[in-house]
């Protein structure tokens, strides 16, 4: 019988759970890139990231002769699927309608609706510590998205899109958690991305979206975003959140703006600026208070209450 990838809830989180973390934020963090490489419009390259990923999980998902979560579980993880389609769609578009500056500054919002939604709707207590991070997270992921020389902020529609994308991601984000207490990480991947998919390409057809002719250098941008960022990049996020509280998770996951800063430095040669060095700081700092801030997650038996 294969192991199950159910991620152990314990009161102290292994260091296993805190490297695939880290290994997720820097495979998610390269999805920029992936994007920026393929040239293609939003919703194109947000239909390719996870059918990709349908591809390689299901093959792996029916070898593995796992059986499907009940029906209340199941229902939750196709419902996650279609937020994080949302998200993709959303945050794709507003990219091109919106600067990137602020496209990026609204759509990382989302540990704020999550912090907001473990402590409303989960009644989860957050220490005072959490929210002293998340606000030097943000402020740090602030001066990083932010380009030299931007003056102002204006809130168009494409924005408005950029908000509602951070939305979309935090119900996904705070959906995770509570379906990983009782699915495991490659079900719950399967079901995701198999629904995400569908959402995906029926809107592509329904928008006459061109889904081939590409040049090989865009195929291979796109396996890169389907395997690195979707499989291997979420697949250790979403072990972490049957481990670590989705608002810790949320937080840590702005992270991913300090790696494509790096990378894109690296690649591109868009060298940051003092002020979003200074940031990005902030931003790993913040992510220092939060994760010192934790508290244990519930009790299996809780979770499903």
């Amino acid at each position: 019988m294969a192991t199950p990838l159910v991620a152990p809830v314990a009161a102290r989180p292994p260091v296993k759970a805190y490297a695939l973390l880290g290994l997720g934020i820097l495979c998610i963090g390269m999805s920029a890139i992936w994007v920026k490489w393929a040239d293609l419009p939003g919703l194109v390259s947000a239909f390719y990231r996870v059918f990709i990923a349908a591809l390689v999980l299901t093959p792996w998902w029916l070898v593995s002769r796992r059986r499907l979560p009940k029906r209340r579980a199941l229902a939750l993880t196709g419902l996650g699927g279609v937020f994080f389609a949302l998200d993709l769609v959303l945050w794709n578009t507003a990219l091109l309608i919106t600067t990137a500056a602020q496209a990026t500054l609204l759509a990382n919002n989302a540990p704020l609706w999550v912090g907001l939604g473990a402590l409303l709707i989960f009644h989860e207590k957050l220490p005072r510590l959490y929210w002293i991070g998340l606000a030097l997270a943000l402020a740090g992921m602030t001066l990083v998205a932010r380009p030299a020389g931007a003056q102002g902020f204006v809130l168009d529609s494409g924005s408005l899109m950029a908000l509602a994308a951070s939305l979309f991601y935090a119900i996904y984000l705070l959906s995770t958690q509570r379906v990983r207490s009782t699915t495991d990480t490659l079900t719950f991947m399967t079901v995701s991305v198999v629904s995400s998919s569908l959402l995906l390409l029926l809107i592509c057809l329904l928008t006459g979206a061109q889904l081939t002719g590409f040049a090989t250098t865009t195929w291979l941008a796109l396996l890169g975003l389907g395997l690195l960022s979707q499989v291997a990049g979420w697949l250790s996020i979403n072990f972490v959140l049957g481990v670590l509280p989705a608002t810790q998770v949320s937080v840590s996951l702005l992270g991913q703006v300090v790696v494509t800063a790096v990378l894109a430095a690296i690649i591109f040669g868009e060298t940051p600026t003092a002020v979003q060095t200074i940031g990005a700081i902030a931003v790993l700092a913040g992510i220092y208070l939060v994760l010192k801030a934790r508290r244990p997650r519930p009790s299996l038996n809780s979770e499903r209450g």
